[in-house]
């Protein structure tokens, strides 16, 4: 079965590209990326495809330090709901271990983890990135989400962290010293894996201006939304059916060919996981309803074409279901509510 990533992990390729005088969405249509996922973070696309592409493009442009290029235009944003639970944790071990936790949130087939030091030093520690199944993500996949990771412990504690060297798994794509000097340590090639060696006082370094209570929420959001790493589809049906919605019918058909599954099997591993396509359906059109109505001033039959449904009157009934009211009531609640509410 292929995996998916959020395409905020190509966030920068655009940029990078277009720098070299390439043209960025030929080389995603010719890679199997679709050019939406240049311009956004939530798209969801093939990791094998995205490996593809970042590989072919710093061939053909050429660009070998396309990974470290990218990866500066790249924050901590590009985690989602999980930056705001890894930049209010207590401690920077807090954050490491919340990022480990969810990562999956944002690619199932990422992973990273606290490790021992692979020298065997027992003041320093292992900060590995890699494929969820131990393996090896491709180069240019390394380079940039090594270089995101120094990037976030850098924001995490303001500037330089202790780093102490580099291990990356391949032989230098672009010349040592380019590494070294985006990284600021030496840089150690064909190693076993990716990985960051860092003193272990790191972890328990404690982070400024933590919110403990957006930290509460966030988390809460996570844990609610994104129960286990074993029960990733649902968000990924999820994310579909929000990016379909108010351009083409959310279908179960059209999802699962967008994930390379039968219609039947995303039924019975949404079954799996207590949900259905049609609750996530649901979910998303009230949720996406709820905000038309409330923040914007749309008409009501609009907004109906907007989440998918046929005309006025089933916003009327699926209102009065989710709401408890017509959708005019909760525009008129809504408005009295917040002074905001009616705003484009």
């Amino acid at each position: 079965m292929r995996s998916f990533i959020r395409s905020a992990g190509i966030r920068g390729f655009r940029s990078v590209v277009e720098a070299h005088q390439g043209d960025a969405a030929l080389l995603a249509e010719r890679y199997g990326v679709g050019i939406e996922a240049l311009d956004s973070d939530d798209v969801l696309v093939s990791d094998a495809a995205m490996g593809r592409l970042l590989e072919g493009a710093a061939r053909e442009l050429p660009c070998p330090d396309l990974g470290l290029q990218m990866a500066l235009h790249q924050d901590i944003g590009i985690l989602g709901p999980l930056a705001i639970a890894v930049q209010n944790a207590p401690t920077v071990g807090g954050a490491l271990e919340c990022a480990s936790q969810f990562l999956f949130v944002h690619s199932p087939v990422l992973s990273f983890s606290i490790v021992a030091d692979p020298e065997g030093r027992h003041g320093e520690v292992g900060l590995r990135y890699g494929s969820a199944d131990g393996g090896v993500p491709p180069r240019q996949g390394s380079d940039v989400g090594l270089a995101f990771v120094h990037r976030m412990l850098r924001f995490l504690v303001g500037g330089p962290y202790g780093l102490h060297s580099v291990h990356l798994p391949h032989r230098p794509l672009a010349p040592s010293s380019r590494y070294t000097a985006f990284f600021g340590a030496e840089a150690r090639f064909q190693q076993e894996s990716a990985l960051l060696r860092v003193p272990r006082s790191l972890l328990d370094r404690p982070l400024t201006g933590v919110d403990e209570a957006l930290r509460e929420i966030a988390l809460t959001y996570l844990q609610a939304r994104f129960p286990e790493p074993g029960r990733t589809l649902a968000p990924q049906v999820r994310v579909a059916i929000d990016r379909s919605l108010g351009s083409a019918p959310a279908r179960i058909e059209s999802t699962g060919r967008l994930l390379g599954m039968h219609p039947r099997t995303v039924q019975r591993k949404l079954a799996a996981e207590g949900t259905s396509f049609g609750i996530l359906l649901d979910d998303a059109r009230r949720e996406s309803a709820l905000r038309l109505i409330t923040r914007t001033d749309l008409p009501f039959v609009q907004i109906a074409a907007l989440v998918g449904l046929s005309e006025q009157s089933a916003l009327t009934r699926c209102a009065r279901r989710w709401f408890g009211a017509t959708p005019r009531t909760v525009r008129a609640q809504g408005s009295a509510a917040d002074p905001e509410a009616g705003a484009p």
